[in-house]
């Protein structure tokens, strides 16, 4: 269950960093297409898992979860300059391939209305 002070948490450490991968990483493997979709943080604060969703090939989503889990101390020091906390969590980056999930049922969806609707024209001649 999360508290009201782990959500905005959750929702500040996301803004931060975005801020610090857009601004501070120059890793040239890191796609300006990603999005920091959400982050959980554990109750005790410890840990974070920062979940991204990368536009592009399966290589540039490994390349740019690669690169950023590489990255992920330089990424809290410079976030931990921004938040201030006790500790900063350990980030643990994860990709997130929910909108790719999102985007497979839509497509097939419409997929299986185009069928629908053309069953129904055959049956009407």
């Amino acid at each position: 269950m999360t508290t009201k002070r782990t959500k905005r948490l959750n929702s500040l450490l996301k803004e931060v960093l975005t801020e610090v991968i857009r601004e501070d990483v120059r890793n040239p493997n890191v796609s300006s297409l990603f999005t920091i979709t959400s982050v959980d943080i554990t109750s005790d604060l410890t840990l974070a898992k920062v979940y991204i969703s990368v536009i592009g090939t399966d290589e540039d989503r490994k390349l740019t979860l690669d690169a950023l889990q590489s990255a992920a101390g330089f990424i809290s020091v410079f976030a931990s300059k921004k938040v201030t906390m006790r500790h900063f969590p350990t980030l643990t980056f994860i990709l997130d391939t929910s909108v790719d999930k999102h985007m497979r049922i839509d497509s097939l969806l419409q997929k299986i209305e185009s069928e629908k609707q053309s069953r129904s024209q055959d049956d009407a001649k």
